[in-house]
């Protein structure tokens, strides 16, 4: 058995869920490491005595991910295998006193604002200087920069506000701060987040402060890709798509969580927007930032969603083309609005909805693709893998979106470098090319 008797405490960091959870690891790591704490993320080694897993409680299949890491990392500590085991995350935020009861071998559990505390539990003081500061669990070439954090939105499905609490913004200076260490440190690309950043400023100075920030970040930070995630629809800020299409350096993308498009499913879901209002937004982005991308993520098998609904759905995704396009099927959340409602569609048939969508928008990447062919592309490559250097285009977030391969064995790349890539071969999500000087 190891004991903190003999040897020193070695941390081992488990990231569960969203971008944003990376943002709250690589904060808690920083913490740690200024503490003078050995401290590694997500080891594969079996040497470290400590283990704090940072969860996800979004959605059931994300609960069940973080139960099933618990449960797993409490049977090691009970064989001996570690000495402590600490659990923080919105998973622990919502459901502390049953998780408490049900897995008592966790040393504490603590909420997603609680890091002061975790840090206490472990021995280290929470050192205000480094407010900002992260140690990058990414690639050092892209980094996540939260914006904001929480959420002020009423909709349906999501649980986020009870974890996260209400929408509180960072200051202009502070993102400055942290942009330009990023940067400093070697981050080429820079990728905003928060549960809803065009809700941006709108709690700090009173109105909706997007378009101001993406041209501060374009002007001030020094990076060489800035991209956008999770803008909500509803209320979104036109202006902030003339400072996209004014800075090159913005990357002309976006991600846009449209979750429906039916008036009837959009009025259940409580997005504040009608399928009119939808359809002009999405061309007005395209009117305004020409050759953007668009991502957008949809929900199927809401409660109340029919086949009428479905069908709408369906139509919308085949006439927008999409250019990425992620579908999730409807999780019943305690706590929500939409929690109160009857869960009435069968996971059978919200599998084969989201199998539907996903199938439509295979034709079209397909067929956006393959008209790729010849086209040559700024690519910033993130990693080898076997046989290719792999990378994204500026129409490509890491993780989620294409990606592009280049052969190994015929060129050589350095990870964390942009090259001109001709495409001379695509697939319904990927694209194949060589490098051009």
């Amino acid at each position: 058995m190891k004991t903190k008797a003999s040897k020193q405490d070695k941390i081992n960091i488990i990231t569960l869920g969203c971008s944003k959870n990376i943002v709250d690891s690589e904060e808690l790591y920083s913490q740690l490491k200024a503490g003078g704490v050995d401290v590694v993320h997500e080891s594969q080694s079996d040497d470290a005595n400590i283990v704090v897993i940072n969860t996800c409680g979004f959605i059931d299949n994300a609960k069940e991910e973080s139960i099933n890491t618990i449960i797993r990392w409490a049977e090691a500590k009970q064989a001996g295998e570690i000495d402590q085991l600490f659990v923080t995350g919105c998973l622990s935020q919502r459901y502390k006193p049953d998780l408490e009861k049900e897995i008592p071998e966790v040393d504490q559990y603590f909420g997603t604002t609680h890091l002061p505390q975790l840090l206490k539990a472990i021995g280290v003081d929470y050192k205000h200087e480094l407010i900002g500061e992260r140690q990058l669990t990414t690639p050092s070439h892209y980094a996540y920069l939260k914006i904001a954090e929480g959420c002020d939105r009423p909709c349906s499905f999501c649980a986020i506000p009870i974890m996260r609490g209400k929408h509180v913004s960072k200051s202009f200076e502070q993102l400055a701060i942290e942009s330009k260490g990023l940067v400093k440190n070697g981050t080429k690309e820079i990728l905003l987040i928060a549960q809803d950043s065009t809700y941006y400023g709108l709690d700090l100075y009173g109105e909706r402060k997007l378009p101001e920030l993406l041209k501060r970040m374009a002007t001030e930070s020094g990076a060489d890709w800035i991209r956008l995630h999770y803008a909500y629809p509803s209320q979104f800020p036109i202006e902030a798509l003339d400072v996209m299409r004014e800075y090159d350096n913005i990357c002309k993308y976006i991600d846009i969580p449209l979750q429906h498009v039916s008036d009837n499913m959009l009025k259940i879901m409580r997005r504040g927007i009608t399928e009119k209002r939808t359809r002009e937004l999405v061309e007005t982005i395209r009117t305004k930032v020409p050759g953007i991308a668009i991502r957008t993520s949809l929900i199927v098998g809401h409660p109340g969603e029919t086949e009428a609904d479905f069908e709408a759905l369906c139509r919308f995704v085949e006439d927008s083309r999409f250019d990425r396009l992620g579908v999730f099927t409807y999780s019943h959340e305690e706590g929500t609005h939409a929690g109160s409602l009857e869960d009435n569609i069968s996971q059978e048939v919200k599998e084969e909805r989201a199998a539907i969508i996903m199938d439509i928008q295979q034709g079209i990447s397909a067929k956006i693709n393959q008209a790729k062919i010849g086209q040559t592309y700024k690519v910033l490559f993130d990693r080898k893998e076997g046989d290719y250097f792999i990378g994204r285009t500026e129409a490509d977030s890491p993780e989620v979106d294409n990606e592009v391969l280049v052969k190994a064995t015929q060129q050589y790349l350095r990870i964390g470098d942009f090259a001109n890539v001709k495409i001379e071969h695509a697939e319904d999500f990927d694209l194949y090319g060589s490098v051009i000087e």
